[in-house]
Formats: structure tokens, sequence, C-alpha cells
């Protein structure tokens, strides 16, 4: 087999890739080990940047967003008891988030990539990258059974952290930056009508709360729980009960409790790996980068490398300019690492760590009470939450 772009993992990073690829008139496989059904059930954020929405849009996948998404123009945060509202739309110019989960953005994409006729294996196993300092690399991989090889121009590895892609790079080249937390997200997902109709981020003396939503009938809702919490100690109604202790009173006495639809925990990490280009080969998304939930930036990071790759391939294909390549791993850190430390302020500032003696405590305390108080803090907090804008091409 040939393709132009050879995409390793079906996720929400590697279809929206192959779509726009696909609009362009660029022709690519997509290799995913998972089955379809395994794809369309993850369930993870739920938060979309504007630049990802009009992403989207380009894409030609953004009617159904568009119809069933919520526009939020703020958000709360909440600390000593009290609510701060972030005007995002005032703040930044009108630029607002949407709330569309990312199921749901897998479910318009998978649709898409069906209806182009594309070429995707679900269940190819046994995946290899070979050549990828060479000018024309390929992959190796068993479908069915059978060994197949497709030979490509360009490999994009959006197979997530736990991928053959990013290990394909040489150890002496590729450069690792880790934070592990002591402690994750309880999450519950449940048909109850939302508590407010902004998200809310909580700190409080037992830990981190967020209230989200995926509808006007679908909430998600987290607590923060210590590292090894296992999720079957965790009752609906204990649950619910903590969930009611670290929120703001007014906000507690309404919140509407149901069964769990799902229950998970999430542990929590920022992770970058640098470079994120090695000869043929291009890292998107969790391939390359993991932040924590707090900023609502995994998804959306994952756009914007999309983003950056999509118009560095149009420009190859359609003007020849080959020496953009080297743009990539460059243009996409920069935009990474400001999120990654915009995700890290938030985690650090609405989490209980267990280690942070009483003077930290105190500075963290009154850094956020600065942020929350100062129109240039609320600003700051507003244009990061948005996004920041896509970097364009020189």
């Amino acid at each position: 087999m040939k393709t132009q772009v050879a995409i390793i993992g079906g996720g929400p990073s590697g279809l929206l890739l192959g779509q726009l690829l696909q609009r362009a008139g660029i022709s690519n496989v997509i290799l995913e080990r998972q089955t379809p059904d395994y794809v369309r059930g993850r369930i993870r954020a739920g938060v979309l940047e504007q630049g990802m929405v009009e992403l989207l849009r380009k894409a030609g996948v953004g009617e159904r967003m568009d119809a069933e998404g919520l526009v939020h123009a703020g958000v709360e945060i909440a600390a000593n008891g009290q609510r701060v509202h972030i005007d995002l739309a005032g703040l930044t110019g009108g630029k607002t988030v949407m709330i569309y989960g990312q199921t749901e953005v897998t479910r318009d994409l998978m649709a898409a990539r069906q209806a182009s006729g594309a070429s995707t294996f679900y269940e190819a196993s046994e995946v290899a990258l070979h050549g990828l300092d060479s000018h024309q690399p390929w992959v190796t991989f068993n479908h069915n059974g059978q060994a197949q090889r497709l030979d490509c121009d360009y490999i994009a590895g959006c197979d997530g952290f736990h991928g053959v892609a990013r290990q394909a790079i040489p150890a002496d080249v590729l450069k690792v930056f880790e934070r592990v937390y002591p402690f994750g997200w309880l999450g519950v997902l449940a048909d109850t009508p939302p508590v407010n109709e902004e998200l809310v981020y909580a700190a409080h003396p037992r830990g981190f709360a967020l209230c989200s939503m995926r509808s006007p009938t679908r909430t998600r809702y987290y607590v923060q729980v210590a590292a090894g919490e296992q999720v079957q100690d965790w009752s609906d109604e204990r649950f619910w009960d903590e969930l009611k202790t670290r929120l703001p009173q007014d906000l507690a006495a309404r919140l509407v409790t149901g069964p769990a639809i799902e229950k998970s925990i999430a542990p929590l990490r920022s992770f970058v790996a640098e470079p994120m280009q090695h000869g043929r080969l291009f890292l998107v998304g969790d391939a390359a980068h993991i932040v924590p939930p707090t900023g609502a930036k995994g998804l959306n990071l994952a756009a914007s490398d999309v983003s950056t790759l999509f118009d560095i391939l149009e420009q190859v294909y359609q003007h020849g300019r080959t020496d953009l390549l080297a743009q990539y791993s460059p243009t996409c850190l920069r935009r990474v690492w400001k999120a990654e430390r915009f995700s890290w302020w938030m985690t650090s500032m609405l989490h209980q760590f267990p280690e942070l003696d009483a003077f930290s405590q105190r500075i963290r305390d009154t850094e956020l009470d600065y942020f929350l108080s100062s129109e240039a803090g609320r600003r700051t907090l507003a244009e990061n939450y948005v996004g920041l804008p896509y970097e364009k091409l020189v």
C-alpha cells in the first residue's frame, strides 16, 4: 500500500488530521490498535477552545457541535466559600469556549471519515515505524492476521502517551520533562441537570472539585482524591456527599444527585517530549505531551498540533515548501509549554498538596486571591482559558 501521510492512532487528533488532509486532497491512511466501539466509548474532555471550534468547522464536522454544543462566555472559581465570575468574553474581546464532549467530537469525525471513503485499519497490531530518516518511510503492521506494509511520505504519531510513535524516536534524541502529581480526579457522569449554568472550579481545604456538564441534562463532576484511591471504594452516596462538602453552600443546596453512568479515577501528570519530530515522523497530541485536566488543555493542545501539522503539509504538497517541516516542533512547543504552565498553575492554585508547608500554603492562597480580585489577573486567566492564538507559519 502507498499513501502520502500515514496516521498512527484513530482518536480525535488522528481523525481530525485525516479529515483536514482528505479535504485538501492529501491521501492518508489511519492505523488504530483498538476497535471502533472502544474509540467511540472513551469519555474524556468536554471544553473546547475557540481555536478548536473553528478548526472543527474548517474540517467540515462542526454542524452537530454548533447545534448541540453549549457556548460559554464565562467560568466560575470558588474559594473560601466565595464564587468569582471570570468573564471570558468580556476580558478577551469576545472569545468563548464550547461545551461539547470529546466522545461527540470523535463520533462526528468517525462519521465524516466513513463518508469520505478514506482507509482506516482498526485493530491494527504490531505497528512498527521504519526509515524515519529517509525520504520514503514505511509502516508495518498486522491486520486480520495478515502482515501489511504501508509506504508513505510522512508519518503522524497520534497514538497517545502509550503508543509506539514516540518510542520510535532514538533515546539519545528525545528529552522528557515530567511531573507526577500526588493525587487524581474521581469523575462521575450522571443524567442530572447542571448545578450551575457555567463550570465551577472549587478550591477547598478537603481538596479540589469541578462542576462540569455535557448537556443541559447530563453532568460531569470531579473531586480530588489521593493517589492510590480505588473507584470501588466510592459509592455514589459517598461521592455526592464529598462533592457537596467542597462546594459553596448555595451550590451544594441545589445540587441534583443521581446514579452514576460512569465513574473513574484519572491520575494527574505534566509531561513533554522534545523534539516533537524526528525525520519524517511528527508527534501529535498525547504522544508528545500530557497536561493535568485542570486547565482544559489536553484535547485542545492536540488540536493546535493538528492545525500546525496540517498547515505545513498543505504548503508542502501545494507549494513545495519542504523548508517549513523543520518549523513543526518549535512552533508546537512554544504553545505546549504555555499551556503546560497554565495547567500547572491552575492545578497548583486549586488543589491540596500533602507536602505543602504552612508558609507555602499562605503564599498560594494569597496568589489565588490576587488573581481573582484583580482585573489584570482575571484577564490573564481568561485569555489562557479560551486558548492562546494559533501561531502562523513564517
